[in-house]
């Protein structure tokens, strides 16, 4: 009868989440110029402000790299552009450990071929300090980049071994001055794509993309787990006979993975989002499809900090134009919470999401004004999720700690949830293995928890720019350690 019962609750509880409204805009901002300007990637920078890497047009196919930093309300403090006279692409962009930013794309003014691999590092201010160009004398294109633990760089993007319409997924590591350190490929004899890499727990990397080459049948999103050197531990295709594609994949607290993109082969209508599971190997534990009967995909996905899933993307099915921005919100099994569209009686596309240090969303995308036959880069905050039951959802053995922005300057805000109450101590040690600070030592409820780092220690002393481990131990049964990185503005 007790389990009966507790079923029961459960059913109830999931019935309740489903409805939950989604939170309203907090505000909206458009930039550009007469012509093309898109947004690609967005992340909320240790001010509290916004770094978003974008497309700026000046006219035919001729772009640059544009770098846009906003304070937290979305005005701009300065924007920098990057580029010669040919066709010229920002597509990723990351705070680094320095206070400055790392950008990767694609360019046909500088290398040694029609394309390169394209990556710039720059000051706080966004002022050039170095850029590097990767590939041959055909097309390589450059999708996403991360700083690694040594204060290298991890870029993901494609490669043209020279024949025609044959491109392999092209994996980059450099050290801190952008310099290569090692190269891999990954591919077969088709059409081969790399969007996005991270660094994994174990100090190696997860990719995901499509590929034409493997699979059950036209593209399939692919996955490829490899050690800290690039070599291929695993890959695992996901598909149908249609098309599917990957565009951005996270590891999970258990070490699974959650994929994001879309697919033609199942679903309701024509592309339909796509999430997908996997434990550590990359077998599929669940997927989940959203959509309607028309056109529906996403490009980002992130876990928050209450361990569930927001995805962004785009939708045709839903909303009040041609295309809307699509926001869906997920529990952790991918059932969803809410969904948001967001967008005018024009094209509205969502490119990236990342969750806010108040709990709250910032995305980016494009719109497409008809009158005047431009796109304008659009960035959209989205407050807090204020619904009932949103603390109520736990998925047990599930502890999901994570913290999050990271690196921080400011503060850091690191999340857990319980599945039953308990005696909780959560400690912040530096690299030599001192305490530095007791954030949690008390017993707490069941539920989700957020605890806030402001980087001080016990006695209220700032510590040092550098790594720092966190370390939740819940009752006997749990304990889990991560790291963070500091970066102390003076």
């Amino acid at each position: 009868m007790k389990k009966f019962i507790l079923l029961f609750g459960l059913l109830m509880i999931s019935t309740i989440l489903s409805a939950q409204p989604a939170p309203d805009t907090t505000w909206t901002r458009m930039y550009g110029g007469s012509f093309f300007d898109w947004a690609e990637q967005v992340e909320q920078t240790t001010d509290g402000g916004y770094i978003v890497i974008a497309d700026y047009s000046f006219g035919g196919m001729n772009y640059d790299a544009w770098l846009i930093k906003t304070d937290s309300n979305g005005d701009i403090l300065w924007s920098k552009t990057f580029g010669g006279l040919s066709e010229d692409r920002g597509q990723s962009v990351q705070q680094t450990t320095d206070g400055g930013y790392i950008i990767a794309g694609t360019t046909s003014s500088f290398g040694s071929g029609a394309y390169d691999i394209w990556l710039i590092k720059t000051d706080e201010l966004g002022n050039e300090l170095w850029s590097k160009t990767f590939g041959g004398t055909s097309w390589d294109w450059g999708y996403f980049v991360q700083q690694t633990d040594d204060g290298g760089y991890i870029v993901i993007g494609c490669k043209d071994p020279g024949a025609y319409y044959i491109w392999d997924v092209f994996l980059i590591k450099t050290d801190s001055e952008g310099n290569t350190t090692w190269t891999k490929t990954y591919g077969g004899d088709n059409y081969d794509v790399g969007h996005c890499v991270r660094q994994t727990s174990d100090g190696g990397y997860i990719i995901t993309g499509y590929t034409y080459s493997y699979g059950a049948g036209s593209s399939d999103v692919w996955l490829i787990k490899t050690d800290a050197n690039g070599n291929e531990s695993w890959s695992q295709t996901f598909g149908g006979s249609n098309p599917e594609h990957g565009y951005s994949v996270i590891q999970t607290p258990d070490d699974g993975y959650t994929i994001v993109g879309y697919t033609r082969s199942f679903g309701a209508g024509d592309y339909d989002v796509w999430l997908i599971n996997t434990d550590n190997n990359g077998n599929e534990v669940w997927n989940k499809t959203y959509g309607g009967i028309d056109d529906d995909r996403a490009f980002s996905v992130q876990q928050t900090v209450d361990g569930e899933y927001i995805i962004a993307g785009f939708t045709e099915s839903f909303g009040a134009g041609n295309y809307d921005i699509w926001l869906i919100k997920t529990l952790s099994n991918g059932d969803t919470l809410w969904t948001k569209t967001i967008g005018g009686e024009d094209l509205d596309r969502g490119r990236y999401v990342q969750q806010t240090t108040d709990k709250g969303y910032i995305v980016v995308g494009d719109t497409y004004i008809y009158e005047q036959g431009e796109y304008n880069v659009y960035i959209v905050k989205v407050n807090p999720e204020t619904g009932v039951g949103f603390e109520e959802n736990i998925e047990p053995r599930l502890y999901g700690l994570n913290n999050y922005p990271n690196p921080f300057s400011h503060s850091i805000v690191i999340g857990y949830q319980l599945p039953v109450p308990g005696k909780v101590i959560l400690m912040v040690y530096n690299m030599q293995g001192q305490e530095v600070r007791t954030l949690a030592d008390e017993k707490q409820p069941a539920g989700k928890h957020s605890v806030v780092w402001d980087g001080t220690t016990d006695t209220g002393e700032p510590v040092g720019s550098g790594i720092y481990f966190y370390q939740l131990k819940a009752g006997d049964v749990y304990s889990e350690t991560k790291k963070c990185y500091f970066y102390n503005r003076k």
